[in-house]
C-alpha cells in the first residue's frame, strides 16, 4: 500500500487509504477518534472483535481497487483454524462481495458452525453510492456491538 499515493501513515491497519470510509464510520458509530493503529486496536479489544482478511494474497488485473478486479486469489485458510478453535458468535463482512466469497470458499466451516451469525455491513468504499455515508453510519450502529 505504501506505493499507493493515497496511503497515509495514520491509516496503517486495515483500509489504509483516506478515501475508504471504514474508520470515519466507526468514529461516528462509537463517538471516538480512531487516528492510529493503537486506538483502533483498543476499540476492537473493548468490543471483543477480531479483524481478518479472508483473502491472504491476490493481484489486481487492472489498476483499480474494485473487488471484481481480483485475480490469482489465495484464500486465508487460517480462518478455518480460528473458527474451529474459538467461540465465535458473529462474523461481520465489509461488503456483500466478501460475504458471498466467504460463504463459497468456507462453505464447510459455515456448515460446521451454523450458530455463527453472518452479518454483511454496507461497503465502506466511497464507490458504494447506494447509501450515503450517513446511512452507512446508521446501519453500522444498528448492527455492530455497543461499547
Amino acid at each position: 500500500m505504501k506505493g499507493n499515493t493515497a496511503f497515509d501513515d495514520s491509516y496503517d491497519w486495515f483500509y489504509a487509504t483516506k478515501r475508504n470510509q471504514f474508520w470515519p464510520i466507526l468514529e461516528e458509530v462509537y463517538g471516538i477518534e480512531l487516528r492510529n493503529k493503537l486506538s483502533r486496536q483498543e476499540l476492537f479489544v473493548k468490543l471483543g472483535i477480531a479483524m481478518a482478511d479472508i483473502i491472504y494474497q491476490c493481484e489486481r488485473k487492472e489498476g483499480t481497487n474494485l473487488d471484481n478486479n481480483l485475480v490469482n486469489i489465495v484464500d486465508n485458510e487460517v480462518i478455518t483454524k480460528i473458527l474451529d478453535s474459538n467461540q465465535i458468535d458473529k462474523i461481520f463482512f465489509s461488503s456483500r462481495f466478501v460475504e458471498k466469497r466467504f460463504k463459497k470458499v468456507f462453505k464447510d466451516i459455515v456448515n460446521r458452525h451454523p450458530i455463527i451469525e453472518l452479518i454483511p455491513l454496507p461497503s465502506p468504499s466511497p464507490r458504494y453510492t447506494k447509501m450515503s455515508k450517513e446511512q452507512k453510519i446508521r446501519r453500522y450502529k444498528e448492527l455492530l456491538p455497543k461499547l
